[in-house]
């Protein structure tokens, strides 16, 4: 595979808090690349045109992104791959899970709200891989926070390095524009909401007398805080951003089209290729001649026309060839795939061959879970997929009997996206969803109707969090067993599960059975390819 087809991925995420703009920006760079004519409006979850990539029924309805949207399209001499995930808290393992597919993120503050609790946390989770990090500040067409004191606010609750590379000129009625720092450029606000229409000049620098033309006494203000921002933050450092250190910060419009153009400009020139990634049995580079890539999302009922289920996949080395024969390590089984696709959001195009960075879909038959691993007939599995123990549980309640079957497969098929997770009761066989968020209810109650039939309640059962059990022998876990039996679980992929009631019972639990551990997060499909390794060395 050639460097140059590497260097020209880029394939990112848009993450920030409910109502930044996220999926509006989305929206607005697909407008800059083309890749759409007219962008859609999301505004107080009413929708003219709803937005690209929002293709879920409920995402319609409600005005909100519930699930990772895929959109791949060219800019320039680029080919992005874009994710756009959920802001609401209660999907937020859906955009942890999406992230470590990724190698660089777009942030979105509200320039009125600021920094808000969600995006502190995906921030977290940004720095746990020091994943580079652009900040696009939003909605400066509004009366907001003050320019500086957004960028503090910014240093302080993300606790990360910022550098603003564009800077505003007024902001609400009174916005102008903004002034590219390293361009030595303006770009004149001229609000419309579903077409390009900005307008800019070049300068020589702050001291073009062509400022005082334009602004008249507005150009001393405007000399005045960009020399200032050029005294207190630091000069942007390339390696700096790569490293996860340093944020360079834009700031702009989503839905009136502004300040998109130059946060897209700079994104494509400075934001990383591919880079190697953590497997099982080391690292693996982008160059390495041999493909392999993991899935990190599945969707189901993609296309309500035809009831299939897409697996996401993630090219981290290699290319990736339409109808050759690839080795799926958790089942051990040969595949080819006749038709993988490329995807903008539902729409989609046939591809022959894929490279690292890319994300594409395969037609899934029920074979793949999140965390597997594609390879050539290597045995190792990429690390760092996260699944996270569910904080609100309910009981499934079939509300009618004659669709069992229907609920018992969509039950299986939405817990495999990883919307909810699903534990069944050792002794009883009682069925129970684990769920981050409240919200994941109403939504798996909207899709088990609309795409199986099956009409469900789930009751609310007191827990405080699940925790996987870890063990060598079942000796370690005898308390567990005899006094405990009642809270402990299988998930579906058999491990032991223990879902406690309260602080006191999983401390009481730990205590008792000091030989085992109590896991509140694992990683997917790690321990089934160990249990493997393991008993393939036993009959060894």
């Amino acid at each position: 595979m050639s460097q140059s087809e590497i260097n020209k991925r880029k394939t990112f995420a848009i993450i920030s808090h409910p109502d930044a703009g996220k999926t509006t920006l989305t929206e607005k760079i697909l407008l800059y690349s083309g890749a759409i004519q007219v962008a859609g409006a999301v505004k107080s979850n009413k929708i003219r045109k709803t937005a690209t990539s929002d293709f879920l029924e409920i995402e319609k309805q409600r005005g909100i992104s519930v699930a990772t949207s895929v959109l791949s399209f060219q800019y320039k001499d680029y080919k992005i791959n874009l994710l756009d995930t959920p802001g609401h808290k209660d999907f937020a393992e859906d955009t942890y899970r999406t992230l470590t597919a990724v190698d660089s993120v777009i942030l979105v503050v509200d320039c009125v709200k600021g920094v808000e609790e969600q995006t502190e946390k995906l921030m977290q989770v940004c720095r746990m891989r020091n994943t580079p990090v652009i900040i696009f500040i939003n909605k400066f067409d509004r009366d907001g926070k003050d320019p500086v004191e957004l960028l503090d606010e910014l240093e302080a609750k993300l606790r990360i390095r910022v550098r603003p590379l564009t800077y505003p000129l007024g902001m609400g009625n009174r916005f102008k524009g903004v002034y590219n720092i390293y361009k030595n450029s303006f770009a004149f606000y001229r609000p419309s909401k579903s077409r390009i229409s900005e307008e800019s000049r070049v300068f020589s620098g702050l001291h073009d007398s062509g400022l005082d033309d334009v602004f008249g006494s507005a150009a001393a203000a405007l000399r005045h805080d960009i020399e200032l921002v050029d005294t207190i933050y630091e000069n942007f450092s390339l390696d700096a951003y790569s490293t996860g250190q340093l944020a360079p910060v834009f700031f702009g419009s989503a839905l009136n089209n502004f300040g998109v153009q130059e946060l897209l400009d700079t994104f494509v020139e400075i934001a990383p290729a591919p880079a190697s990634r953590s497997t099982t049995h080391g690292e693996v580079s982008p160059h390495d001649s041999k493909f392999s890539g993991f899935v990190f999302k599945i969707h189901a009922n993609i296309d309500p026309h035809h009831r299939n289920r897409i697996a996401f996949l993630r090219v981290c080395s290699g290319t990736f060839e339409r109808n050759k024969v690839y080795h799926h390590v958790r089942l051990n089984r040969q595949l080819k795939f006749a038709a993988p696709f490329t995807f903008l959001a539902q729409s989609k195009s046939l591809l022959e061959t894929a490279f690292a960075g890319d994300v594409i879909g395969l037609y899934d038959s029920g074979i793949f879970t999140i965390g597997d691993t594609l390879t050539e007939g290597d045995v190792f599995m990429f690390k760092g997929i996260p699944r996270f123990s569910p904080e609100v549980f309910g009981v499934i309640r079939n509300l009618d009997p004659f669709k069992s079957k229907q609920l018992e497969k969509g039950i299986r098929h939405l817990t495999d996206e990883g919307l909810a997770q699903m534990f069944v009761q050792l002794h009883s066989n009682e069925k129970v969803v684990g769920v981050v968020g409240a919200l994941q209810f109403d939504v798996l109650k909207y899709r088990l109707l609309h795409e199986y039939g099956a009409r469900v309640d789930f009751l609310p059962m007191a827990a405080f969090k699940a925790f996987w059990v870890r063990y060598d022998n079942k000796k370690d876990i005898d308390d567990l067993v005899r006094f405990r039996s009642s809270s402990l679980y299988h998930d579906k992929a058999e491990s032991l599960v223990f879902i406690a009631n309260s602080e006191y019972s999983i401390n009481l639990a730990r205590e008792n059975n000091p030989n085992a551990e109590f896991l509140s997060s694992t990683e997917h499909n790690i321990q089934t390819l160990h249990l493997q390794e393991t008993a393939q060395i036993t009959a060894a």
